[in-house]
């Protein structure tokens, strides 16, 4: 039996819902269990680097990208790969700092918070999308990369856009060795 070309991009949209309010029910699970926003964010993190760290192997076997040179080059496969094939956005990418080692993320639509319209009053720390701080995070460590990663500016926080920082922590180390 074959199967019909649109098919499986219906399947993938049922799957990103799914994900998307499975998600959303995480959330608010961790919300109860947890007093304070604090607590919360460092749980989504933790649970986004577990995932990052497992992700890395997926997104190289199907990606088949090659090696990036540059910290800007990394950014821009995060955004424009990475993004686009576990999230179904393409996030801009700019550089703010000289050094070349900070990133910003700009989501103008973040699918995690589809079915969100806002936080509740007290939740007004929770960093609800950090899962993909962590994500991020993870991954890039499995490709030797150290980075902090977090968020800068949140629609559900009521700025005009989702930003997510990344800073590059390690200068790029020139691998040149020596034939005896």
């Amino acid at each position: 039996m074959s199967r019909s070309p649109g098919r499986k991009q219906e399947n993938h949209k049922i799957s990103r819902e799914l994900f998307v309010l499975t998600y959303g029910a995480l959330v608010a699970q961790l919300c109860k269990d947890y007093e304070k926003d604090e607590d919360v964010n460092a749980c989504l993190d933790r649970m986004g680097y577990s995932i990052g760290v497992r992700l890395v192997d997926d997104f190289l076997a199907r990606s088949a990208v090659r090696k990036c040179r540059s910290y800007s080059e990394t950014a821009d496969m995060i955004a424009q790969v990475a993004f686009k094939m576990y999230l179904g956005v393409t996030p801009s990418v700019s550089c703010s700092s000289a050094t070349g080692n900070e990133f910003s993320l700009i989501l103008d639509k973040n699918p995690l918070v589809d079915f969100v319209e806002e936080l509740p009053a007290e939740r007004a720390s929770l960093c609800y999308c950090n899962l993909l701080c962590g994500v991020i995070r993870g991954a890039l460590e499995m490709v030797h990369l150290a980075a902090e990663v977090t968020f800068l500016q949140d629609r559900l926080k009521g700025d005009a856009v989702t930003e997510i920082g990344i800073t590059f922590l390690r200068k790029p180390e020139d691998r040149k060795h020596k034939r005896n």
